[in-house]
């Protein structure tokens, strides 16, 4: 820690549990034992449960579950193809055009993602690309939301790369191509796990833009859970809850074993 005397590090301890608690622990404790009752009548949940979770591992809620999983896979793949190769052609441009590259790039995220969702509804769904009630929508509206992150994560990236390593494989006789594969993007592995596990989270997480696209055949976790709680299904869309944010966990940190892993190498 920067803090070395003893009474500053309990001091920087005591202010970050008391703004961490409140704000982050304690609102997902609360989903977690809402998740296990049944009844909550007083200041502690009442009548604890485990049926709410088998209800949240089957039928509607494990379709709505993959359903998440492909699309967030989906779009965090187009979304880091996309944001690489913006992020390596906008290393070789000037200052002004890097500048606008990258507002280009951040636009989506500069407005409300219901804004991002109604444009992608307008602009799909008449021909001749007519994409409205397919899932197709869906997952390209997750991939215009997260791309953002791809690039500025990846971008950030190259910019930190040591161009000694670049010019000694182009010294030795190596084309652009073989580079590319065997240097460049082997050195930025660690941003592009990064950036994927960014973008996945984002997606798994979504819930205005897929609102307004998504088709009833394809109904992602984050919209499901909406719709129960709209019902008044609190405790049931807890579990549902989750199981989202545990899911999520569980391929973040599969990531973040591929991450370093990549940093070491």
């Amino acid at each position: 820690m920067l803090v070395h005397s003893r009474g500053g590090r309990w001091t920087a301890w005591a202010v970050f549990f008391v703004l961490f608690l409140p704000l982050f622990a304690l609102p997902l404790l609360v989903v977690l034992a809402a998740s296990l009752a049944t009844h909550w009548s007083g200041a502690f949940p009442s009548a604890p449960t485990a049926a709410n979770y088998s209800s949240a591992v089957r039928g509607d809620s494990l379709q709505a579950l993959t359903t998440s999983l492909v699309t967030a896979v989906a779009a965090s793949l187009l979304a880091l193809t996309f944001g690489s190769w913006a992020a390596l052609a906008g290393a070789a441009l000037k200052e002004r055009g890097r500048r606008a590259l990258d507002a280009l790039f951040m636009l989506p995220v500069a407005v409300p993602s219901v804004v991002v969702g109604l444009a992608v509804l307008v602009a799909f769904s008449k021909p001749p690309v007519l994409l409205n009630g397919t899932r197709w929508i869906v997952i390209l509206a997750h991939t215009v939301l997260v791309t953002a992150f791809a690039h500025q994560s990846v971008s950030a990236a190259v910019t930190r790369l040591d161009p000694m390593y670049e010019q000694a494989a182009a010294s030795l006789g190596a084309r652009p191509s073989y580079v590319l594969w065997r240097v460049r993007l082997p050195l930025l592995l660690p941003a592009l796990n990064a950036a994927a596990g960014l973008c996945f989270a984002l997606s798994m997480g979504e819930l205005s833009a897929t609102m307004m696209l998504y088709p009833p055949d394809w109904m992602p976790l984050p919209v499901l859970i909406f719709t129960a709680t709209d019902r008044g299904s609190l405790f049931a869309g807890s579990a549902v809850a989750v199981v989202l944010m545990a899911t999520t966990l569980l391929v973040l940190l599969g990531l973040s074993r591929i991450r370093t892993r990549a940093t070491f190498r």
